[in-house]
């Protein structure tokens, strides 16, 4: 690899002032991130919030208009894409549909004029790797859509690249299958260490995988850290709302001593410790997860009682659907509509739409939300 600069690196990769921009629109803009060797990272975001982009400026498939992208401290700006060191693994898979297994593993050693004997081994290696022992003389027709990922990324591994790039390998496949395989990608990043970027869409993976997360939101980065501190500490409103945490509540603080208590429509609910920043009276959001609510029987008790770090509250359902394992359901209180999930045999009998019934979650289940 050339350098045409030289930078100290404490970190592998370094994105630095990244920008992209398409016409009158900035597709990345001014995205600085830090990737540690050996760690796997995730681009997440929906469509269009420059992920893929800033994949394939990393792969040199796009050139960055403003910023550099530095690999182990060696600017990769004016370093050709196929000399970067770096291999990719498509969503389309994109293997060569003449070739076996064993042929398309096998081609990226070829160009690199690595010997016979050695492509053999290295080829048998990354096959046994992937779990494809066995299939080298079939062509892709005759693999299934999991296996036919396989071999894409054997034919990445064998390269023994500096830097292995995902683009959405998974989302072709179907859910049981994409479970199996995402596990299957933690233990090989696990056995090779490879600095890995994995770029995807899919929250569930995206947690799953990964030892940190980008979140993109229309080419800014809005925060990046470890899938609990940006599921438990989200830094903005988009990122909240792209986790998913569809049950705000919102109301003003009234105390900011020990166990915080705010007043959301009249009635007191028990939140997690406050911030010493702020002040009683003043506005403040949680987000309650649909997985922490739950919905039991009714009780002859209070309205709201407040026992072992809990709050329950009276409330009626407005709605029920069986999802297989789980019954998602959403409920009226205070005015509020809530959702929920829970696995079925956790639900009482003769649960119903229009039914009477108590809402239960934990106080530290309550996540603090972002003003911005």
């Amino acid at each position: 690899m050339s350098k045409s600069h030289s930078y100290p690196a404490p970190d592998y990769l370094q994105l630095q002032g990244l920008t992209k921009v398409y016409g009158e629109r900035n597709a990345v803009s001014d995205l600085n991130l830090s990737v540690a060797r050996g760690e796997l990272v995730s681009l997440l975001g929906p469509s269009g919030c420059g992920k893929t982009t800033t994949l394939h400026m990393i792969a040199g498939f796009h050139t960055p208009d403003e910023g550099d992208i530095v690999l182990d401290g060696c600017s990769l700006r004016n370093v050709p894409g196929h000399r970067r060191g770096a291999a990719m693994v498509f969503q389309n898979y994109a293997l060569f549909p003449h070739m076996t297994v064993h042929g398309n593993v096998e081609f990226g050693l070829k160009m690199a004029g690595v010997s016979g004997a050695e492509r053999r081994r290295r080829v048998g290696d990354a096959v046994e790797l992937v779990r494809l022992g066995g299939l080298e003389n079939r062509y892709p027709r005759e693999l299934s859509g999991g296996q036919q990922q396989r071999v894409a990324l054997a034919r990445a591994l064998v390269l023994k690249p500096s830097l292995l790039l995902l683009d959405e390998p998974l989302s072709n496949l179907d859910p049981s299958l994409r479970r199996a395989l995402r596990q299957e990608l933690v233990d090989i990043h696990r056995l090779t260490g490879m600095t890995t970027v994995l770029v995807t869409h899919d929250l569930e993976e995206a947690f799953a995988v990964s030892d940190r997360i980008a979140v993109l939101n229309q080419g800014v980065l809005d925060q990046f850290d470890t899938p609990r501190a940006i599921y438990t500490r989200p830094k903005t409103r988009f990122v909240a709302d792209f986790l998913g945490h569809e049950n705000v509540l919102e109301g003003r603080r009234i105390s900011t001593e020990g166990t915080a208590r705010v007043d959301i429509s009249g009635t007191l609910v028990e939140a997690p410790s406050p911030r010493p920043d702020l002040v009683a009276t003043e506005l403040i959001r949680y987000a309650l997860p649909a997985r922490q609510l739950h919905i039991v029987a009714p009780s002859n008790e209070s309205s709201i009682q407040r026992h072992a770090g809990r709050s329950r509250f009276g409330a009626r359902v407005k709605s029920l659907a069986f999802m297989g394992s789980a019954i998602s359901y959403s409920v009226d209180w205070q005015g509020l509509v809530l959702q929920g999930e829970q696995t079925a045999d956790a639900l009482f009998d003769g649960l119903e739409v229009g039914a009477a019934v108590d809402v239960s979650w934990a106080t530290d289940h309550l996540i603090e939300l972002p003003n911005v």
